[in-house]
């Protein structure tokens, strides 16, 4: 059975000013979530399935859901702050969404197979998606999710600081927490996080999660469950989110299922701030002289 590709596209970036996932940075105004669909299709997934807002819908189906009929299954969901367990009422003031773990449970109904969560304003590169796809199908064994983790330092902005989840792993190479660390930069002397004064450093080989998972389906029936007891405990807190790595480290710590580091070599680069785009675009363009992709991706 081919893995499905949930791809995460209803947040919108307040630090890089606008709709990420629709900016254009392909020479045919390709988004960056172009080139991990084409990557996706090309390592063997077999359905795309999207998260988004209401608001943006029309604008998400006129530049990617039409153009890929055919190409491959599609399917979306809306990710709505409303979308509690039973009577649970969102809390006055209340606008952000819930999480990127919230956004994963919304899709629940779309997935039918082994599924690779994803960001949409991300990019993987082509051997992710492929050691990605492979675990998935070859691997049978109901709790034996996976991980593609990056290196620290080839995931920096040169145009201010990230936060990202430093990932300890055991001697069988599989993951055994993720640590958020949040004003990670490359300063002139090192790389550096701050622990709310204290500055301390990083030595930039440590595996970093970019939010690019692989699970069963059975992560669901765990999922509702840690779901309800997140909205319980901080539901109230009008900026608490539901995150991807907080159910990990709870279903490794309840020796419910594993996480397999898998490794693709390649180079993340993303959006975070604006001034990150023309970096990006040149990333493309030596991507396609390398005949990686095409001029016009679609055509």
């Amino acid at each position: 059975m081919k893995p499905v590709l949930l791809i995460l596209a209803a947040g919108m970036g307040s630090r890089y000013g606008g709709l990420k996932q629709m900016d254009p940075i392909g020479p045919s105004g390709e988004a960056i979530m172009d080139y991990s669909i084409y990557d996706a299709i090309k390592a063997g997934f077999g359905k795309i399935v999207f998260v988004i807002r209401r608001d943006i819908e029309k604008d998400f189906r006129e530049l990617f859901i039409d153009k890929l009929q055919g190409r491959i299954e599609i399917d979306y969901v809306f990710q709505d702050i409303d979308m509690l367990p039973g009577n649970m009422q969102v809390p006055e003031g209340r606008k952000k969404p819930w999480g990127t773990a919230h956004a994963m449970l919304v899709a629940a109904e779309k997935i039918d197979a082994p599924f690779a969560v994803i960001n949409a304003d991300d990019y993987y590169g082509p051997s992710s998606y492929k050691v990605m796809a492979d675990y998935l199908m070859n691997n049978k064994e109901d709790n034996s999710y996976s991980m593609v983790g990056f290196q620290l330092d080839k995931t920096l902005s040169e145009h201010g600081h990230v936060s990202r989840g430093v990932c300890e792993i055991n001697k069988d190479g599989h993951l055994v927490e993720v640590v958020e660390r949040t004003k990670i930069s490359n300063e002139e002397d090192g790389i550096y996080y701050y622990d709310n004064e204290e500055r301390v450093g990083l030595k930039g080989d440590e595996t970093v999660s970019m939010n690019f998972w692989g699970f069963k389906k059975n992560v669901f029936k765990y999922l509702e469950s840690y779901f309800l007891d997140f909205v319980r405990e901080h539901g109230k807190e009008l900026k608490s989110e539901f995150f991807i790595p907080l159910i990990a480290t709870r279903l490794i710590n309840e020796k419910i299922a594993d996480f397999k580091i898998l490794k693709s070599g390649e180079s993340w680069f993303g959006v975070t701030y604006s001034d990150d785009k023309p970096q990006v675009v040149s990333e493309i363009r030596k991507r396609i002289e390398q005949g990686i992709y095409p001029e016009k991706l679609w055509s």
